[in-house]
């Protein structure tokens, strides 16, 4: 399989080339050449199959053979290693929980994956070594940060806006050590993305071999993929449309589950439920892609203004925007609406759902007013505990800490501050 750069101007590339460099040379996203839809056949006996072998069907045209069968099914099964449970919240309603893994956050199975192709790319450069430099709004930092520790040729720089990441989420990135650095940044998430995307092209950092392990990386962004087979697999024998639900910051996760759709899953349709942060619902009303600043909010990992994956969407409809809209809605809410919905599904429910989940939740309700047959399926990307500061006293409750907390909150937090690409660049030598 060869990638090619969405600016179409930079060499196409092999797999291993693309996980490697994580941007093209010419800023470019990697998109890969081709997509084959799996046989009929594999969905027809989809609910025998264990998840590793799903994720292996769905995965293994995009890395080729450039990691062996065995090895490549021996790093999924170390990926899947937490459970992802399909919970009906009400009729017609369920919830897709992603925040099993060791951070409690859907980012857990890229940032796994990743990191063992990574490995297994390294395993015979014995002096040669990887940074993976990334930007982070939330979570993204503690799913790469777990990881990648400890693994060998690999060192880890992780910027995130100070002040702007729940507690609980900074302690994920900054109290590891090892090869695990991080650095707060004085400004937002697009600060950070800058920053990240401007080392990539910097010449004179070439010698540090930069990847990055955000959505932007095929490796982190096409595991994502999935989710939406297990959710199939969960809701098949109920022989109704799925309509997804995916809250959306960089659209990364959308816009894998729109990957699966063209590998043949049967996805009736999907909505990219955001914050304030509403570029993407804006482009849906006039036509037009005009990036924000983005704004702070209690649903922080999707303060995103510019996201960069929404180009890959627009790749896979072949820029057609009617194309697009057949499959492909997006609605924006507000803090406010988002406390709302979080008060009546628990209180209606009994279901503890948190910012970006409840986000996800409004999305989904708008939408299949459209789609009356069809169950819905929201995506709740987080554990409720990582925004305890919102969901308790929203609530009225006190959330137990699970043992994946509980055991970094009590760490000493280690950061360096900057503010400045200047600075970045001084830090990574």
């Amino acid at each position: 399989m060869k990638y090619y750069s969405l600016n179409h101007n930079a060499p196409k590339v092999s797999f291993q080339e693309a996980v490697i460099q994580g941007l093209a040379t010419d800023k470019g996203l990697y998109f890969p050449e081709s997509i084959t839809p799996l046989d009929p056949s594999f969905f027809d006996k989809i609910e025998s199959l264990s998840h590793e072998e799903i994720a292996f069907e769905a995965i293994k045209q995009f890395v080729g053979d450039e990691i062996p069968a065995e090895k490549l099914k021996e790093i999924i099964a170390e990926t899947l290693v937490f459970d992802f449970p399909v919970v009906k919240v009400e009729n017609g309603i369920y919830s897709l929980e992603l925040f099993h893994g060791p951070t409690m956050a859907f980012k857990d199975v890229g940032a796994r994956f990743m990191s063992r192709c990574l490995g297994y790319f390294n395993k015979d450069k014995k002096d040669a070594k990887n940074t993976v430099l990334v930007a982070t709004s939330g979570d993204t930092g503690g799913a790469v940060a777990s990881g990648f520790l400890g693994v060998d040729g690999v060192d880890v720089v992780i910027l995130y806006p100070s002040g702007k990441v729940s507690d609980i989420q900074e302690k994920q990135l900054t109290t590891l050590g090892q090869n695990i650095k991080a650095l707060e940044v004085d400004g937002v998430f697009d600060d950070c993305q800058d920053m990240v995307k401007k080392a990539f092209l910097d010449e004179t950092l070439a010698h540090k071999n930069l990847t990055s392990a955000n959505s932007i990386n095929i490796a982190r962004w096409l595991p994502q993929m999935f989710y939406f087979f297990f959710a199939y697999k969960a809701l098949k024998s109920q022989n109704k449309p799925l309509v997804f639900s995916c809250p959306s910051g960089n659209f990364g996760n959308i816009c894998a589950g729109i990957m699966a759709k063209k590998l043949g899953l049967p996805i009736e349709h999907f909505v990219a439920s955001t914050n304030v942060n509403d570029t993407v619902p804006r482009f849906l009303e006039n036509g037009k892609y005009d990036p924000k600043p983005s704004k702070a909010t209690i649903s922080n990992a999707m303060d995103v203004g510019n996201p960069s994956n929404f180009i890959r969407i627009q790749e896979l409809y072949n820029n057609d925007l009617k194309a697009f809209e057949k499959d492909f809605s997006s609605y924006s809410y507000t803090d406010e609406e988002t406390l709302e919905a979080m008060k009546k599904i628990y209180n209606t429910d009994g279901y503890i759902a948190e910012p970006h989940g409840a986000v996800g939740y409004l999305g989904l309700k708008k939408e299949l007013e459209k789609h009356p047959n069809a169950i819905g399926i929201f995506l709740e990307t987080a554990h409720p505990i990582k925004f305890l500061d919102v969901v308790e006293p929203a609530l009225g409750i006190t959330l137990p800490i699970p043992a994946q907390i509980d055991s970094v909150i009590n760490e000493e937090k280690v950061s360096v501050k900057i503010g400045t690409y200047k600075e970045l660049k001084s830090f990574l030598g």
